[in-house]
């Protein structure tokens, strides 16, 4: 017998084990027909019988008999005994004096009758099995009619225990036998609910299911967390028959996502042991939790296909390409496992379900090998991405690190508890991302060069595993900053120079910085105070407090700590705060924003007292009215999802055009779109992104209308027409009104880096750490959205944004790509070789 065959029959037997585990006598035949005295005076408590009452003669009944007959070794199974109960012609009792009782069978436990069936509804073994056991587990298996019971029951189950629902077209069938066996056996760990109702199979499938066959769903409630979702359901898409549904728990009940540490050829799991394949996630450390996330997506895809298992690379020494990410074994004994390189989900998916997608994937990698080895041979300087190629061809350059002090696991901690503040860079040696923040990390350091109370420091990961694990770096780099009694706060920004600076500067200072007189606020508006940032021009805000808006001050202040090393942010609640908050014309609680050295101050009222709404509302507030749109600051302005109407220029713009474009960015439609303006000669990716919208470069400068949120679409300004306020207005009203024609379209294909680890937009993009919420804290108010339905999540996730599209897939499913495993993380083979050279 084939070892499937075998495992499949162990697994029957093993079935049969547990049904045939209640105690049982007699043969597997009809007992020995008693009189009605005889067999009442026979029942044994707890235990169960189906008698059937007749005369000695009684031809009518022996095509009944004859089911009955062969009935009796399935349900002696069970523990039920099936007996012919001889009615003398004199007795006159209730089952033998009635002509009606003489052409019914009665289900007794003990000496109580718990069901009558009319002999017509026994017409076969499988019905009589079917009915007895359905009779005998009344209490345990649920029958429902409608949509609400079925929910009840979900809603009660709902993180406790999970749920088989079984569809059968008519009791009395094959299949209703199959399900009540299982029930007998599995009832005690899942709880069986049964319906015949097709209008409610209806209702818990999509599609248009065939309401004549028997459906069965594993229901997943235990894993359910959010009352007001349905359990997630898992069908069985074998026929319903006994050993398929024994199969499909089995399935069912093993765990989602196995761990593995050892040689895949020795892994076995419940899937190969029943004949289906197991997918194999390859991970590293750095990369484990969008590992876990995906392999989690991937195994409810082939829940009931295929299992799905984590492999980490670091306990494992596979030789095998260090950029196949996934490998796949089939139960078929003898087979060498397949190790691919694969996209997205949806390639493994099908790989799963195409066993020829295997063939043909191995064919292009072998292709794909020959070409890279090609290029490899033309030009061996040049790199596959921009990164990796600078740092390579800059390696020789030695970095003046003399200032950066260098930590190891002897001195990490005394140096961190000698100094103020302690900036540590954690980075890897042979990685090219890392290299180059250690050279703008260089350039920090001659900047700070005698800064008092600044200690800035590096560990090489490289080098000192333990201790970046024991600190719980999961990326490289990652830069934070120490501070004694306190949590260490991690930077999110750019990786610039200026962006490094501003950040350690400003974690400098108290955030709020807590104002004790009039005089210190005021000189606090025009930037000169504190002394120590006088020299650096940040936007100020100072939130101006009464002693009646203690709310509002901590929400604050807590908001402070979440924008610390971001946003310069003071605080002022004397006594004469209410004499500061009318000069500027508003009431405590409020914000004073001031722009440009104090030369401008703007009074804002602040309505929202959670610290989410605050956070919020303080970036939002931040932005630049008619700001230049730049690398660094793109992404803030892309998290508004408004169109934008951007001028393009060769250099700076004109004081008429500044003018002209900050009335339209201040006037009545400034809530509908962004006002901005790019410079070609300070952002050079500016030309290729005007080459994206048109064929050639038109001249500069140049109005454009970019709807990257909804549809993609690019209207270009009449360039003989004057840039103000007049011409501009009435062309956005036709614009708006559907009477212009977009001057292109742009296309749906994403705007992705060459490898995910070089996503540097999404690095970006989380500037500032989300606020935990705190209880009572109302969902945070979003800027104004444009009208025409432009909301943040559109299209330009998927053009502009491809930062915006991974963070949505790792906060809510994983994603279709594989975009967090090791090797698509990592560097290509020949790279790796290149990185440790550096």
């Amino acid at each position: 017998m084939p070892a499937q065959k075998d495992r499949w029959f162990s697994s029957l037997v093993f079935l049969l084990f547990c049904a045939c585990s209640m105690p049982r006598s007699g043969s597997a035949s009809l007992q020995q027909e008693p009189s009605p005295q005889h067999y009442f005076s026979g029942l044994e408590a707890g235990t169960a019988s189906l008698a059937f009452f007749t005369p000695s003669v009684s031809p009518g009944a022996q095509p009944f008999l004859e089911q009955i007959e062969s009935s009796a070794e399935a349900l002696q199974d069970y523990g039920v005994s099936v007996v012919k109960v001889n009615c003398p012609k004199e007795d006159v009792s209730r089952y033998c004096g009635k002509e009606n009782a003489l052409r019914k069978a009665f289900l007794f436990r003990g000496s109580r009758l718990i069901r009558e069936f009319p002999t017509d509804a026994l017409f076969d073994v499988n019905s009589v099995v079917a009915n007895v056991l359905f009779a005998l587990l009344f209490n345990e298996v649920k029958y429902v009619e409608t949509l609400a019971d079925l929910e009840n029951i979900e809603n009660v189950l709902k993180g406790k225990s999970n749920m088989v629902f079984a569809y059968v077209p008519a009791t009395g069938t094959a299949e209703h036998r199959a399900v009540m066996e299982a029930a007998f056996v599995y009832g005690t760990i899942h709880q069986f609910v049964l319906t015949t109702e097709a209008a409610l199979l209806k209702a818990t499938s999509h599609g248009d299911p065939d309401v004549s066959s028997a459906w069965l769903l594993f229901c997943h409630c235990q894993r359910a967390t959010d009352a007001a979702q349905p359990c997630r359901r898992t069908a069985l898409a074998q026929p319903l028959t006994l050993l398929n549904i024994h199969r499909h728990l089995k399935l069912m009940g093993a765990p989602l996502v196995t761990e593995v540490a050892e040689d895949p050829e020795k892994v076995s799991t419940v899937h190969l042991q029943l004949g289906l394949p197991l997918v194999f996630i390859l991970s590293q450390k750095e990369t484990y939790e969008a590992d876990r996330r995906t392999a989690e997506f991937v195994a409810w895809q082939l829940l009931g296909k295929a299992g799905v298992a984590l492999l980490s690379r670091d306990l494992v020494d596979l030789n095998v390409l260090h950029r196949s990410n996934i490998a796949l074994k089939t139960p078929e004994e003898g087979m060498p496992i397949q190790y691919l390189v694969l996209e997205d989900t949806d390639e493994v998916i099908t790989l799963v379900e195409d066993k020829n997608k295997v063939k043909r994937i191995q064919e292009d990698e072998q292709e794909e090998e020959e070409d890279e080895d090609e290029k490899e041979n033309n030009n061996q300087d040049i790199q596959d991405d921009q990164v990796v190629e600078a740092v390579s061809r800059d390696k020789k350059r030695e970095l003046p690190l003399e200032q950066i002090l260098v930590l190891t696991e002897e001195n990490f901690h005394s140096s961190l508890s000698g100094a103020a503040r302690t900036v540590v860079l954690f980075y890897a040696s042979w990685e090219a991302v890392s290299l180059a923040v250690l050279r703008s990390y260089s350039e920090v350091a001659a900047l700070l060069r005698g800064s008092p109370g600044v200690l800035l420091s590096r560990v090489n990961c490289w080098d000192w595993t333990g201790l970046c694990s024991q600190e719980n770096v999961t990326q490289f780099p990652t830069m934070r900053i120490y501070r004694q009694g306190q949590h260490p706060v991690t930077y999110g920004g750019m990786w610039g120079t200026e962006e490094l600076s501003s950040f350690i500067l400003l974690s400098q200072v108290s955030c709020p910085l807590k104002l004790a007189t009039m005089d210190e606020a005021e000189g606090y508006l025009r930037g000169e105070f504190p002394p120590e940032l006088s020299s650096h021009h940040h936007t100020s805000l100072l939130g101006v407090f009464s002693s009646a808006t203690s709310e509002a001050r901590e929400a604050f202040e807590e908001a402070g700590n979440i924008l610390s090393g971001h946003v310069r942010m003071g605080m002022y609640f004397e006594d004469d705060a209410l004499a500061l908050s009318r000069k500027y014309s508003v009431s405590p609680p409020a914000l004073l924003l001031a722009r440009s050295g104090g030369r401008s101050v703007e009074g804002i009222a602040l309505s929202k007292h959670s610290v989410q709404d605050m956070v919020q509302m303080i970036r939002y507030e931040l932005l630049d009215i008619f700001p230049e749109i730049t690398v660094p600051n793109l992404p803030q302005y892309l998290q508004l999802g408004k169109p934008f109407l951007i001028l393009f220029s060769a250099g700076e713009i004109s004081q008429m055009e500044s003018k002209e474009m900050l009335k339209l960015a201040k006037g009545r439609a400034q809530q509908a779109f962004v006002a901005c303006w790019l410079n070609l000669k300070k952002t050079p990716v500016g030309h290729g992104i005007l080459r994206t919208y048109f064929s050639t470069t038109p001249s500069l400068p140049l109005l454009l209308w970019v709807n990257l949120h909804a549809g993609g679409q690019v209207f270009k300004f009449p360039s003989e027409q004057p840039i103000t306020e007049m011409n501009v207005l009435p062309w956005l009203e036709k614009l708006q009104a559907g009477l212009e024609i977009p001057s292109s379209t742009l296309s749906e294909e994403d705007w992705k880096p060459p490898l995910p680890a070089y996503d540097f937009l999404q690095m970006m993009e989380p500037a500032v750490p989300e606020p935990s919420p705190r209880p009572g804290d109302a969902p945070a108010q979003h800027p104004p959205q444009s009208p025409g339905g432009d909301t943040a999540g559109g299209d330009a996730a998927a053009r502009e944004g491809p930062s915006q599209q991974s963070t949505a897939e790792e906060a809510g499913s994983p994603g279709r790509g594989l975009r967090g495993t090791a090797p698509r993380l990592a560097a290509r083979d020949k790279q790796g070789k290149r990185h440790s050279e550096l």
